[in-house]
């Protein structure tokens, strides 16, 4: 059969879910043909192992009229029995079989800051109005978590027998580490991410400041590239002197197993989440997790992390603070973390997107 896969977003911050999938599947099928839609920047950066899997240059980007037109066409001359999109962005009027993950609903009910609010709220409108359609006219739907199965299908008014819940995994780090000087011989906790409302960052330097009355010379690390948001947090954290907030801005694979392996915990206090991938990351290099109660994160972590309020900032200093004094409590999580990581796979996600493939495909 000839399966068509939209790897526009590959080498974006949800992109590493496609990059396995892709990865995997070139092990686990030997008998299906793959083509891969690539925008332009990805089409000489990513080259198939397999003779199986085919490259597509692909024009049209996510959430344009080309997307709907051009794109359409583009499929419409490919003649796949079955097309995946890994994310909800896609032609609605390909109407052939398709199969869909949708990652959350958390671009509909958040808004940015940093964007013209008009466009933004158009943007959600249709961004709405395109996840109900996707919903229905795909032939099966991949989520995540059981958690956003359920809000999806409640949501889209879908059925709930087009959904397949298959898990993300997390890979230890393999680069060698690698040390951020200002940090060396520091106490510090550490978030990495998008900055995006919400992952609740403002609450976390909240929560961080009231931590500060008991550990003054702890430092909160806040790790990604500086975009309009970290800067707009960046002021935010000026305007009120605090002090210890480290941005460190855009870091190599190196520099982030280091801060895994040295922090003092890592908190993840979001309001949303599909999965929570950094927060199993961090399990795999040894770092206690502190995590928000928020959507699907118990659902991911399990035991394995310490739990607080997201909305309450006491509780989520009160949560942290527990973890940086008491030793028992840290090495529990450390170990549970570790023991969680080893529930997931990359391999087994991509079998089980296969087998839905085989059954859309009826074979």
């Amino acid at each position: 059969m000839k399966i068509v896969i939209d790897a526009r977003g590959l080498r974006t911050t949800t992109g590493r879910y496609t990059e396995r999938l892709l990865h995997y599947l070139q092990s686990v099928d030997s008998v299906n043909h793959y083509y891969v839609l690539l925008s332009p920047k990805d089409i000489d950066g990513w080259n198939p192992k397999s003779k199986r899997f085919h490259k597509v240059k692909c024009l049209y980007k996510e959430f344009t009229f080309a997307e709907q037109l051009g794109m359409l066409w583009q499929l419409r001359k490919l003649h796949a029995d079955l097309v995946h999109f890994p994310m909800v962005q896609q032609p609605i009027l390909y109407l052939n079989k398709v199969v869909t993950t949708m990652n959350d609903l958390t671009t509909i009910r958040f808004e940015n800051p940093t964007k013209n609010r008009l466009v933004f709220k158009t943007k959600q409108f249709v961004y709405r109005w395109v996840n109900k359609i996707v919903a229905h006219k795909s032939a099966a739907l991949i989520t995540y978590t059981e958690y956003v199965k359920n809000d999806v299908a409640k949501f889209a008014k879908a059925n709930s027998r087009k959904f397949n819940v298959i898990n993300l995994a997390s890979d230890p780090i393999t680069d060698k580490p690698e040390d951020l000087p200002e940090l060396v011989d520091q106490q510090f906790i550490m978030y990495v991410g998008r900055p995006l409302p919400h992952k609740n960052l403002e609450r976390l330097i909240d929560a961080f400041e009231k931590l500060q009355e008991k550990h003054a010379d702890m430092r909160l690390v806040l790790a990604g590239k500086t975009d309009s948001n970290y800067r707009r947090i960046a002021r935010m954290v000026k305007r009120r002197e605090l002090t210890n907030v480290v941005f460190t801005d855009f870091i190599s694979e190196g520099q982030l197993r280091w801060l895994y392996e040295n922090c003092a915990a890592y908190v993840f206090p979001s309001l949303s989440e599909g999965f929570g991938l950094p927060g199993l990351e961090a399990m795999n290099h040894g770092a206690p997790v502190v995590s928000s109660n928020a959507t699907c994160l118990p659902e991911v972590y399990g035991d394995a992390a310490h739990y607080f309020d997201p909305l309450d900032v006491y509780d989520m200093a009160k949560a942290i603070n527990d973890v940086l004094i008491k030793d028992t409590l840290r090495a529990e999580l450390i170990q549970r973390g570790r023991k969680q990581v080893g529930k997931y796979s990359w391999e087994r996600m991509a079998r089980q997107t296969l087998d839905i493939y085989n059954e859309v495909l009826g074979k």
